[in-house]
């Protein structure tokens, strides 16, 4: 019979004071011991400490750790397929959470509201991604989608799909949103050439094109808000 290491005495000794700290002074926690924590919850019988701080050595604070690429991840020592699993399933939680209030039909007033849904969702993301934030006659959300995944610098998007989807979805308006990996939150021409067909378009469906919002992980644009077009 093959028998599991049992945890060392020193490990859990260690753990357990931590958690009891995190129960008692949560805010007293430095953040690769919240770290340490976490990753012991898929690395059971090892000394977290020494992976928790580099993490937070390579990518700068907690939330630079929780949202680096896979690929980032992956260059760590000690940093394998078990624990990239967790992470994502941390990071879906994280996004999932953000989404909470507005899936329950909040209404989407401002382009903040709707980069915060959608930074969420894209950031370090390495690839631009489009989706559509679709909304009833309130500005209540109906639905949150992503419609096209394209490459490092662009996404491929025609009116037609973006018509349709709202269509599906007997939506009223339509906010567009796609991310700019890079970093530059700026349209570029043919952002303010698909935001221009699709304020053209639109109207003559019965609906609202009411946003084209570009969102970095922390910055956003409105393209109709700036009058670019």
């Amino acid at each position: 019979m093959v028998k599991s290491n049992p945890v060392p005495a020193s490990f859990q000794g260690h753990r357990d004071r931590l958690r009891q700290r995190l129960g008692q002074t949560p805010a007293a926690v430095a953040d690769y011991e919240v770290l340490e924590l976490l990753l012991g919850y898929v690395l059971t019988r090892k000394d977290t400490k020494p992976l928790a701080k580099e993490l937070l050595r390579r990518f700068g604070s907690m939330r630079g750790v929780l949202e680096a690429r896979p690929d980032e991840l992956l260059q760590i020592s000690g940093f394998g397929a078990a624990l990239l699993t967790f992470w994502r399933v941390l990071r879906e939680t994280r996004v999932r959470y953000a989404a909470s209030d507005l899936m329950q039909r909040e209404v989407l007033a401002t382009p903040q509201a709707v980069a915060h849904l959608a930074q969420a969702r894209l950031s370090g993301n390495p690839y631009e991604e489009c989706w559509l934030a679709l909304v009833d006659g309130s500005n209540r959300l109906i639905a949150w989608q992503m419609l096209r995944r394209g490459g490092v610098a662009e996404v491929p998007v025609y009116p037609r799909d973006v018509l349709e989807a709202a269509l599906v979805h007997k939506a009223s308006g339509i906010i567009l949103v796609h991310n700019h990996p890079g970093g530059n939150p700026e349209p570029s021409s043919q952002d303010c050439l698909l935001t221009e067909e699709l304020q053209r378009l639109a109207p003559h469906m019965g609906l609202r094109f009411l946003d084209h919002v570009i969102v970095t992980d922390g910055d956003c644009f409105s393209i109709v808000q700036s009058q670019r077009i």
